[in-house]
């Protein structure tokens, strides 16, 4: 059994659903396919924009929005030119979910708030509606569709915008709702993104979850491979946009991807690899545009080639926070208060470095979140500051994370001194480094505007580029 996850561009036209149709026929005629699709390419930024309007009290500029909603997909749905009965029996489909909309976008408006609960039903709505769309066109080309809101299958707990699957709750429901439909012979095409907790309340996994959601069902139904398709070649040794001669990568073991899809890759969502690792089941990457391309397998072995490095990621928009005292030496539990600290708060830790004499540790973190990070630090170390113990902390924002990966790099020390030795040519200052035990990634941070040179003159160091 395949399971193939189509992303929010490749359903994002008429023409486009066409070509997804397409592959999937090709597909089901040699073995069961399962559909997972994503929203139509920006419409879940248009519904949470609706919901925010709503709940500021703008209810007539968010409703507005909701009419441009129905108006986009209306276009998306004439442009397929759906024979009368599919049409119709369509319109059936999604009327119910344009009034649902409707009715807690009013809701939201009267109280004046959108929680997280009421957001990820909110946002659930895009791919409830491109699934039956994509449904639709299955059956208008003779391909035996089953449109499944995932809340039927995908089980998590109650975490609201980022919830985690409940697995083996979700292998039950996947054995009763999923398995009969493949032993029919007929196509699920299931909603990405989305889920629902054990009391059936609608719950969403995070931006960018239906890859997420591939990999679970995937999982669930110990499906033979998992394809993610997507808008470009596979993964790729950097950023295109950076790095112009950066390659696809053939292939990648799972701790390779997950690395990079933690630090900045956008092919994955960082929390793909999880559940396709569990029951090892390769995942491959896929361009919709470019069916033809051998895209990336990642599986559990790393690839044959020799290459000590096989790709280099980056995330902007930090701030390296430093906690320091010469009190601090010897002074137990002062990093687990500062990690505890942040965590009360939600923050999420991208990298840790500490000095060996323990006079200083640095967090990084979003730069969004440095105020308030650096004001509950403030508050719990305010004794220690008042005894002289810790001199206090300083955050720098603007900074960027560099991930130079590869399982070439275990067991070869020259690869980290040739890593600073391109960054010294280069003329760029690093401020923090951190490695990993297993010596899969190096990461360092530098001032952001130096973050794109730092990736070419690693790059063309270390030759990935093409040949």
């Amino acid at each position: 059994m395949l399971v193939m996850k189509f992303g929010g561009t490749s359903v994002g036209t008429a023409a486009r659903i066409g070509e997804v149709a397409a592959l999937v026929l090709a597909a089901q005629a040699q073995e069961p396919v399962l559909v997972v699709v994503s929203a139509v390419s920006g419409v879940t930024d248009g519904l949470l924009a609706a919901a925010h309007e709503a709940a500021a009290r703008r209810r007539l500029p968010a409703l507005q929005r909701v009419i441009g909603l129905q108006e986009q997909h209306a276009a998306l749905i004439a442009d397929l030119h759906l024979p009368a009965d599919l049409d119709q029996e369509l319109a059936g489909e999604l009327h119910p979910l344009w009034v649902e909309l409707e009715g807690f976008i009013q809701s939201v408006g009267i109280l004046g708030e959108a929680t997280r609960r009421t957001l990820d039903y909110i946002s659930s709505l895009g791919e409830r509606i491109s699934c039956r769309i994509v449904a639709a066109t299955l059956r208008a080309r003779d391909c035996p569709a089953t449109a499944v809101d995932a809340g039927r299958v995908v089980v998590t707990d109650s975490t609201f915008g980022n919830a985690y699957p409940l697995m083996d709750a979700t292998r039950a429901q996947a054995a009763a709702v999923l398995a009969p439909l493949l032993a029919a012979g007929r196509v699920p095409v299931v909603t990405g993104f989305i889920g629902a907790n054990r009391d059936g309340i609608v719950t969403t996994l995070g931006r960018g979850g239906s890859d997420y959601s591939a990999s679970i069902l995937g999982s669930a139904l110990d499906a033979r491979e998992v394809i993610i398709w997507t808008d470009v070649d596979g993964v790729m040794t950097a950023d295109p946009r950076v790095v112009p001669d950066a390659r696809t990568l053939p292939r990648l073991s799972y701790e390779e991807a997950a690395e990079m899809s933690y630090f900045g890759a956008k092919v994955l969502h960082p929390k793909t690899i999880a559940p396709a690792v569990e029951r090892g089941i390769p995942v491959r990457i896929k361009n919709t545009f470019a069916p033809d391309a051998p895209g990336t397998l990642i599986t559990a072995d790393p690839a044959p080639a020799g290459d000590s490095i096989h790709a280099i990621t980056a995330i902007s928009q930090l701030a390296l926070l430093t906690l320091q005292g010469k009190g601090m030496v010897g002074l137990p539990g002062v990093a687990a208060r500062l990690f505890s600290t942040i965590a009360r708060a939600e923050i999420n830790v991208l990298m840790i470095s500490q000095s060996s004499s323990e006079y200083n540790i640095c967090v990084l973190i979003e730069e969004a979140h440095a105020a308030q990070a650096q004001a509950g630090i403030e508050r719990e170390f305010a004794a220690e500051q008042a005894q002289g113990l810790i001199e206090g902390q300083t955050v720098q924002t603007g900074v960027a994370i560099i991930a130079v990966i590869g399982a070439g790099m275990r067991g070869k020390p020259a690869v980290t001194g040739q890593v600073f030795m391109a960054l010294g040519a280069a003329g760029i200052e690093v401020l923090a480094i951190a490695q990993g035990s297993s010596e899969l990634n190096l990461s360092f941070v530098l001032a952001g505007s130096r973050r794109d040179a730092a990736l070419r003159a690693i790059h063309a160091h270390f030759g990935l580029g093409r040949a």
